[in-house]
């Protein structure tokens, strides 16, 4: 008896995330048009693998140890296509078929800014990225970094300070924390936010995990700021991959005589919003001064704010996927997203699974 619900078709897409990541976007493709999980393994298996039935039969077995060893570790895999999957996530291009889990779920869905830089960070780049992180947890906004030695272990801190929430993306299995001093940090996180991977447990970190993990960090962002980024950081990555999937990037100037920001100051020289305090990042998520609520659920009803053009295109118990919205409101999926997750915090629309949304009626 396993300690998780389990979902349909779950461990078929365990077994599609441990195929090649070549087979990631033919697979996604294939899940947004409908097709069930067990019938893409089926013709991708057909299509690549159709002389090793044994490979396919491995990988099945591998995903049921996968979700055995969760369940001795107490983790949650939520798969792509489960109502509880982050909807920013699964509006990306390529989303991790299943989001391994550990602490709050409910963490991955909120308003969140991710902030990411340096490993060897030197000390005013730990304490701009706590201070930041402090003050947008104190307003409410979820912090979102990879555990990393430097600015990211020192934003999951500065969030934990204020009281906040802040998510972890690892590029590791959930049960082989990396670095391994933290530890204790990422059970501080999952006490009120989460630690998650695409990785199944027991996966050991991995170079080539860390790049793909950055667009996990960006994906559940509204925007990603850069503090102290060399020309060839990681992070970086993460803000092209922002930048791909249309969320902001914003950047802190540095010191330019010592070299250690250069990937930044790269950024802002490429239009990258300049940040200078907690204001700046929230001004760029549409909200007020740090303390105050966004705008738009500040509006009174029946106003001509409340009248969202988005929620005009949506009806109550008929579920739309992004593609669909953006034909009808003109806006692009990139803009788009955005503007849905606010409206799904607010209580107006509520994702439906597979990146689909609906309208909630509020007429009974």
């Amino acid at each position: 008896m396993t300690s998780f619900p389990i979902q349909p078709g779950l461990a078929d897409f365990v077994a599609l995330s441990l195929l090649p990541f070549w087979c990631r976007l033919p697979s996604i493709e294939a899940l947004r048009s409908g097709d069930a999980p067990d019938d893409v393994l089926g013709r991708l298996a057909a299509a690549h693998w159709r002389d090793e039935p044994e490979r396919i039969a491995a990988v099945r077995s591998r995903a049921a140890a996968a979700l055995r060893r969760a369940d001795g570790a107490g983790l949650t895999p939520i798969a792509w296509s489960d109502p509880r999957y982050p909807a920013a996530l699964a509006a990306i291009i390529d989303p991790p078929p299943v989001l391994w889990t550990r602490g709050v779920v409910d963490a991955l869905s909120t308003r969140a800014v991710a902030i990411v830089g340096s490993r060897a960070a030197s000390t005013y780049a730990l304490s701009v990225a706590e201070r930041l992180a402090a003050d947008l947890a104190a307003c409410g906004v979820t912090i979102v970094s990879g555990l990393a030695r430097g600015v990211d272990s020192a934003a999951h801190r500065g969030a934990l300070s204020a009281g906040g929430v802040t998510v972890a993306v690892l590029g590791s299995g959930l049960d082989v924390i990396y670095p391994p001093e933290h530890a204790p940090l990422a059970r501080d996180i999952e006490k009120d936010g989460a630690v998650v991977s695409e990785s199944v447990p027991g996966t050991p970190p991995q170079p080539w995990l860390f790049p793909l993990r950055n667009r996990i960090i960006s994906g559940l962002s509204r925007a990603v700021v850069v503090i102290e980024a060399g020309e060839k950081s990681g992070s970086l990555i993460t803000a092209r991959a922002a930048l791909e999937q249309g969320r902001d990037v914003l950047a802190v100037p540095g010191n330019v005589l010592s070299g250690r920001n250069r990937g930044a100051h790269a950024l802002l020289r490429d239009g990258a919003k300049i940040v200078e305090s907690a204001d700046d990042i929230l001004e760029e998520l549409g909200c007020g001064p740090a303390g105050t609520a966004p705008a738009a659920s500040r509006a009174p009803a029946g106003s001509k704010a409340s009248r969202d053009p988005i929620l005009s295109c949506l009806t109550p118990g008929e579920p739309s996927d992004l593609d669909e919205i953006a034909e009808r409101s003109g806006l692009a999926p990139a803009r788009l997203l955005p503007r849905l997750m606010e409206l799904e915090l607010q209580g107006s629309v509520a994702r439906v699974g597979a990146g689909r949304f609906v309208l909630i009626d509020r007429t009974c």
